[in-house]
């Protein structure tokens, strides 16, 4: 355990060094005050509105903002090791691949929680000291909330951009893998969705249509950030699939955790069997 605490501790040292704990933290806040303060402005007014739109706002701009970030910032974490010359180093030292891998991972996952935690938090308290009237325990309950989902969104991408990251063998590969990952499920996925039903004309199983959602995270982590301050009647698009659901949000949450656990583990096996 000691081994992979190294590794994490190295991979967080090196993103507070090279600014990127700051950066993200800097971006998410500034978009989200950006946001809470201004997201009316195309119906004529200024100034915070309610939590349930806020969320909601924040939530539409984290499923851009949040996948990008988490696949440029873990796309290279094996590959890159590898260009270096550095990835044989370290395993010779008493470190298996899979703790190597472990603490790259907890290194990522800690920077980008601590990031969105940090930049959405500050937003939140600003929020609170400044807006008059605004009620604080259900500002703090869904802004817990979509910061926890948040997280487990880019983890998720985190763990596909390890499995990219260790199936080839070139960083730029890499990148242009990792950028394909996000087009397809930050702006394919549901037009391709979309296309189904509208060519199916009513041929498709209408039972298996609201589970398609859950192949992709990103579509999760909307339904998490809107289902809980609707009864479903406010989803719209291929969303409107998830009111028919047979679960509730703890379904949400365990899918968006799988999202992580079985794509890390995918990159797991496959770094095992790795030709250094």
């Amino acid at each position: 355990m000691s081994s992979i605490w190294s590794i994490a501790r190295k991979e967080l040292s090196d993103s507070l060094r090279n600014r990127w704990l700051l950066a993200i933290s800097l971006v998410f806040a500034t978009l989200a005050m950006g946001i809470a303060w201004f997201g009316a402005a195309a119906s004529g007014s200024i100034g915070y509105g309610n939590t349930p739109a806020t969320i909601a706002s924040l939530a539409s701009l984290g499923i851009f903002l949040i996948p990008l970030i988490a696949l440029l910032l873990a796309y290279d974490a094996i590959v890159g090791e590898d260009e270096g010359g550095t990835l044989l180093l370290l395993l010779t030292y008493p470190l298996t691949r899979g703790q190597l891998l472990l603490g790259k991972f907890l290194g990522h996952g800690l920077t980008l929680a601590l990031a969105t935690a940090l930049g959405f938090g500050l937003a939140g308290l600003a929020i609170a000291l400044l807006v008059d009237g605004v009620a604080v325990a259900p500002l703090l309950e869904a802004l817990l909330r979509f910061i926890l989902s948040s997280v487990l969104l880019g983890w998720g991408f985190v763990a596909l951009a390890y499995l990219a990251s260790v199936r080839v063998s070139e960083k730029p590969v890499a990148a242009g893998i990792a950028l394909g990952v996000w087009f397809l499920f930050v702006l394919v996925f549901d037009l391709v969705l979309l296309g189904i039903l509208v060519a199916s004309k009513g041929a498709f199983n209408p039972d298996l249509l609201p589970w398609l959602l859950l192949l992709n995270p990103t579509d999760i982590y909307r339904l998490l950030n809107i289902v809980a301050f609707s009864d479903g009647g406010e989803l719209t698009g291929v969303l409107s699939l998830g009111a028919d659901l047979p679960f509730g949000p703890w379904g949400l949450w365990l899918a968006l955790a799988v999202w992580t656990v079985v794509p890390f583990t995918a990159a797991w096996a496959l770094f095992l069997k790795r030709r250094l």
